[in-house]
């Protein structure tokens, strides 16, 4: 497969094949415009705050986590849970984001900024939320990314059991799932945790990570053309 070129900005953003093995924070500063968050993810990079009201940090974990599209873990109870909740793509991305940014974290790093930032990405079309309801009450739900066949996860949250599980395997089905994975499409979530383990995510090394990324991000997207009430 021809692997298309890597989208400019107006920052020289570093290329984490050439990161020592190991090192995670790659660069400090830069902005969140649209046309520089499409070329970070291109490369394998992705936005946090450093610390409390810190510069951007520019990210690249090695090794770094994703959820294989074939292998997703559904407990007997998270079935029952799927048949018990509502799920939408991209009806309330802001209220998502703002759900996401609500939770109690160490280091919380969606700031007004980043839901701005992100905000303007999904009215263009880049990034994209899914919703899980019970009744006409959003329980949970994740957004993040997508350029090409890349869905980069940013952050999930819930109010009830299994609402965000509900949204993560909604998404695995609205990116093709096992026919997706053999297309070669990337369900990045950045690192590997416990939790996240226990739902079939893995971890791979950054070289990996970044040859997966070539092909996926030249494969057409998936999220812009699914159903708004699923």
């Amino acid at each position: 497969m021809t692997v298309g070129p890597l989208p400019e900005c107006d920052w020289d953003l570093p290329d984490p094949a050439r990161a020592p093995e190991g090192e995670e924070l790659l660069a400090v500063g830069a902005d969140l415009e649209p046309r520089t968050l499409v070329a970070a993810y291109s490369r394998g990079l992705f936005p946090m705050d450093i610390g409390q009201d810190g510069p951007v940090g520019w990210w690249s974990p090695d090794p770094r986590g994703v959820l294989p599209l074939d292998g997703i873990r559904v407990t007997r109870s998270l079935r029952a849970s799927l048949r018990r909740y509502r799920v939408t793509v991209d009806a309330a991305f802001d209220d998502v984001i703002a759900g996401c940014a609500d939770q109690p974290r160490a280091h919380g790093w969606i700031t007004p900024a980043f839901r701005a930032a992100y905000s303007t990405m999904h009215d263009r079309g880049l990034a994209h939320s899914v919703e899980v309801w019970d009744g006409d009450e959003l329980v949970g739900g994740l957004y993040g990314v997508e350029i090409g066949g890349l869905f980069a996860g940013e952050s999930m949250f819930h109010r009830a059991r299994d609402a965000s599980k509900v949204a993560l395997v909604a998404l695995v089905d609205a990116l093709g799932g096992e026919s997706a994975a053999h297309e070669g499409r990337l369900l990045d979530v950045q690192w590997s945790t416990p939790h996240l383990k226990s739902l079939g995510v893995v971890a791979i090394a950054r070289g990996d990570y970044l040859e997966r990324l070539a092909v996926a991000r030249d494969l057409p997207p998936r999220l812009s053309e699914s159903a708004r009430d699923r």
